[in-house]
């Protein structure tokens, strides 16, 4: 195997996974990176806690991907879910396993993973060129030959790895600029959208801001489809919604806005009890607090800074007293308690999706290396390429696993 430079540009989990997979196989590897540290996205995730990756088979894993899911297979195959929490777990980072199979470190610190990855970056030997931006790729012969730095500065390349991301959290430094000059060079990108990212809705609620509603279902409609979510969480924003539920489900859901169709969304405070369960339990309790107003009553069934919100939806007075809650009025409650009823307005801008949907056309990469199909010795890994998946640590392993099989494709080619 002969000596190669290799540029990996992007220092996020896609472009450090494949700088360390070069350089273990004794490279000469670049890493580029328009940030002062690296990682910075990467210590966001899972709200800080870093969901790296979910225990779930490959099949199922895969499904989460959708129609491009299988694009995947060979990343995924060659640097699995266990491959990677191997390759932490290693190196002395404790991992556990929560519901729903999301895999976090123990100690709920993404900056712990970020440690890891820049220790191997470190001990591997991987050059690191930290504020700086790449302009410009030279190509001869359809093949790479070098960057262009910002500054008119030329890094020769015999392998290139785009790993910038796509546009979201665009603060990150993920400004998608690689991704244009990917189309310059003649590769097809998808529409870029957002993913995983909170909804507007009407009515707004801002004094719910902040407020997480625990297991609870949503329901997703429009004219002609509807999505019925897990049981999970919702979380109030100052627009709308968002939280696990309502994110893993946005991209569907903006894909229908853009169709100008109109969607509505409905909240199942109590999944596990029946219309008439409801019934019975709130006439059961009226008839046991018969002199208690409804807003005490409604303590032990909901959260309290929920109470005046839910009675002022159902149209009752909040002074009155369990014994003059009349048939109508407990009906009412009953149905918003199994369907409390918003329209969803239009998706946050992408700039505030936790994953930019769409990229490079995977009819443009070679799915067993990376490789584009355009111009040789140049490949992508993690959010730039047109692959996403709801919330669980999907997303993150992709990157991850694409950036091993670009790192170990661009060093044995």
């Amino acid at each position: 195997m002969s000596l190669k430079r290799i540029v990996v540009v992007g220092a996020g989990p896609a472009g450090m996974m494949a700088a360390i997979r070069s350089a273990q196989l004794k490279q000469d590897v670049v890493l580029i990176e328009k940030n002062p540290h690296p990682g910075r996205k990467l210590l966001l995730s899972g709200k800080g806690r870093c969901n790296l990756t979910n225990t779930c088979d490959l099949d199922p894993f895969l499904k989460n991907f959708g129609r491009n899911g299988q694009f995947l297979r060979n990343a995924f195959q060659k640097f699995s879910p266990q491959d990677l929490m191997h390759f932490f777990e290693s190196r002395g980072l404790r991992l556990k396993t929560e519901r729903q199979g999301r895999v976090f470190p123990a100690d709920k610190r993404s900056e712990t993973v970020l440690k890891i990855l820049e220790e191997q970056l470190h001990n591997n030997k991987v050059r690191i060129l930290f504020n700086n931006t790449v302009r410009d790729i030279l190509i001869r012969d359809a093949s790479v030959r070098a960057v262009i730095l910002a500054d008119g500065k030329i890094i020769s390349a015999d392998r290139i790895i785009l790993a910038t991301g796509g546009t979201s959290y665009s603060f990150t430094g993920s400004d998608g600029q690689m991704i244009k000059l990917s189309q310059r060079l003649g590769h097809r990108i998808v529409e870029l959208r957002p993913g995983l990212v909170p909804l507007q809705t009407f009515p707004r609620y801002p004094s719910l801001r902040g407020l997480i509603l625990k297991n609870i279902r949503v329901i997703f409609s429009n004219d002609s489809k509807r999505i019925v979510s897990d049981i999970g969480e919702l979380t109030f924003t100052k627009f709308g919604v968002g939280g696990a539920l309502v994110l893993s489900l946005s991209g569907q859901i903006f894909d229908w806005l853009s169709l100008n169709k109109t969607v509505y969304l409905e909240i199942d405070l109590k999944p596990g009890l029946s219309i008439e369960q409801l019934h019975a339990r709130l006439l059961r309790e009226f008839r046991l607090n018969a002199k208690k107003t409804i807003r005490s009553i409604l303590k032990s069934l909901l959260p309290k800074r929920l109470i005046d919100v839910f009675i002022k939806t159902a149209d009752i007075n909040p002074e009155k007293k369990g014994s003059q809650i009349t048939y109508s009025e407990r009906s009412r409650m009953a149905s918003l308690f199994k369907r409390w009823h918003l329209n969803i307005v239009r998706a946050r801008p992408i700039e505030e999706a936790m994953i930019t949907r769409g990229g490079i056309s995977l009819k443009d990469i070679n799915p067993r290396t990376m490789e584009s199909r355009i111009i040789r010795g140049l490949y992508f890994a993690g959010e730039m390429i047109d692959v996403d998946a709801g919330s669980g640590g999907f997303n993150l392993q992709a990157a991850f696993s694409t950036g091993y099989l670009a790192g170990e494709s661009a060093a044995l080619s």
